[in-house]
């Protein structure tokens, strides 16, 4: 199934077909890529949360990372990534009623090196998750801060190139019109 996820994401520029080739690498490879201790990584979901307009997006300032970030975490298992992305987003926003597309806007792979871990690759898959209007976020004990942040104001946070193409990737498919469950 992360397969099939992994192949579904759009054709993208040469770092988004890079990532794409070392999962599909490692998921012929890892039966475990599901799970938090295989390494040299392993799976994680994360949401791109929008407002309903397309005009702000949720930053948290990840407490262990030190790092204006999207909310996402670990499959622990799960290989239904949408399902993990939509936990995740629910868990570190706070935000009931959140929508998300199933279909994978992105993918990236990143090393994160947290305090008390060893260095590590995170195979991120990345989708697009809509909150309610006038959702307002509260997060845990994850981040030490979470706002609303402007696309147009996301270079002000120093994050990486691969959350600026989440973003533009989160914008569009939100603009091309599939913007709730019903549509």
């Amino acid at each position: 199934m992360a397969r099939a996820v992994v192949c579904a994401v759009p054709v993208g520029d040469q770092a988004l077909e890079k990532d794409r080739l070392v999962m599909l690498e490692l998921l012929d490879h890892h039966t475990d890529l599901a799970e938090r201790s295989c390494r040299p990584g392993h799976l994680t979901g994360s949401a791109c949360v929008l407002d309903a307009s397309g005009d702000t997006t949720l930053l948290l300032f990840h407490t262990k990372l030190q790092r204006w970030l999207q909310p996402g975490g670990h499959a622990d298992g799960e290989v239904v990534l949408a399902a993990v992305a939509l936990r995740e987003a629910t868990e570190e926003s706070g935000i009931d009623g959140l929508w998300i597309d199933p279909a994978p806007i992105d993918l990236d792979i990143h090393l994160v090196d947290p305090p008390g871990e060893d260095a590590h690759l995170h195979l991120d898959v990345r989708f697009l998750v809509v909150a309610p209007t006038g959702a307002q976020p509260t997060g845990n004990h994850e981040s030490q801060d979470i706002r609303w942040v402007d696309v147009a104001d996301l270079v002000a946070y120093d994050v990486d190139p691969g959350l600026l193409r989440m973003v533009a990737a989160a914008v569009t498919r939100l603009r091309a019109g599939r913007t709730t469950p019903c549509d």
